[in-house]
């Protein structure tokens, strides 16, 4: 079984966000106002509010701040976004999905295509590089939940599709309309996890063995997740050892 991103392992080992945790908690919030607005202010009754819950405090994100932003939903005078979804290439042709919430769709079309040419990319039509992904849920749990054995046990009784483990934790894989019932039937087994969220799962991932070419697809990945407007950026690559090791 192929073992979990590296890339994915620095960002969750290093807290890549750290940097942006002001950032972090204005997008997370505004998952949060959306999914309340779109259904139930009660995170028991809106499986997408309570995962963006989840996902918020598994950030550190404070209780008086999820409260705000789940009240601000039920307010006249809540922001109407829209969820866009950007695709395009990096270089060396990697291809990567941007996902945004916007109240202004040119001024978000307009940056993103600007960080693409910027970097060394190209933003290209929408549908042009999803079809390299799955869209999935992942949870993730630590190593301290148990070893690969146990964890793997539990996903499969929970009803998930696939398991990778390493020496820095746990993920579980499942369809993406499957999440919020095998996340619930993994905590009654594990234990509450440290993130339960929709991914945009990378099929066959090219390997990235040049330090400058990692630098530069780290730099327009940087660079779109400090817009305000981007929630969240994936890529179909993976790092080599060496490169991992260096960034």
């Amino acid at each position: 079984m192929a073992g979990h991103s590296k890339w994915a392992n620095i960002q969750h080992r290093k807290g890549k966000q750290d940097k942006l945790r002001s950032k972090l908690f204005s997008k997370l919030a505004k998952e949060i106002t959306v999914a309340a607005k779109m259904g139930d202010p009660d995170p028991d009754k809106n499986p997408r509010l309570r995962l963006a819950v989840k996902e918020a405090k598994s950030n550190s994100v404070p209780k008086d701040v999820i409260d705000r932003a789940i009240k601000k939903s039920q307010g006249g005078d809540a922001e109407n976004y829209d969820e866009i979804r950007y695709e395009g290439y990096g270089p060396e042709g990697i291809a990567i999905i941007v996902e945004a919430m916007t109240d202004n769709r040119n001024r978000t079309a307009s940056n993103v295509r600007s960080y693409f040419t910027k970097h060394g990319g190209d933003l290209g039509q929408t549908g042009s590089v999803n079809f390299m992904f799955d869209r999935k849920g992942e949870i993730m749990y630590s190593a301290s939940a148990g070893d690969a054995d146990t964890v793997m046990m539990a996903a499969i009784e929970a009803g998930a599709e696939d398991v990778e483990s390493d020496e820095d934790g746990h993920w579980i894989y499942t369809s993406d309309t499957d999440l919020n019932e095998v996340s619930t039937a993994l905590e009654a087994a594990l234990g509450e996890s440290e993130t339960a969220k929709l991914i945009w799962k990378p099929q066959a991932p090219t390997e990235i063995t040049d330090l400058e070419t990692a630098q530069k697809l780290m730099k327009l990945i940087d660079t779109l997740e400090e817009d305000d407007d981007v929630q969240t950026v994936t890529g179909n690559f993976d790092l080599s050892d060496d490169v991992a090791a260096q960034l």
